[in-house]
């Protein structure tokens, strides 16, 4: 199971990215971490910009409201969004 946790500067969960996918998607987990397949490359963090994107959509929050904690130059991120909880970010997750 995803672990989403709550912080001073937001909620906070991890995601391990696959760039060069067919389609921009949640396909799994992987271990606590969520699995998201990008269409971006790995290439002048255009696959950091498309995972911001992704989540910004997918939550109802603005690109602002998302950044990426840890991880800039990994596969494995932690996603921070801030301006909502833990527990609001899990229901439009659904999981």
């Amino acid at each position: 199971m995803i672990q989403v946790h709550d912080t001073e500067a937001g909620a906070t969960f991890a995601v391990k990215v696959h760039p060069r996918a067919k389609k921009n998607a949640i396909t799994g987990e992987v271990g606590d971490a969520m699995k998201l397949a990008l269409t971006a490359p790995p290439v002048d963090g255009k696959a950091n910009d498309a995972c911001i994107e992704f989540f910004a959509k997918l939550l109802k929050v603005s690109r602002s409201s998302v950044t990426i904690a840890a991880g800039q130059t990994s596969r494995n991120k932690v996603i921070r969004v801030a301006g909502i909880s833990a527990e609001e970010v899990r229901s439009r997750l659904i999981i």
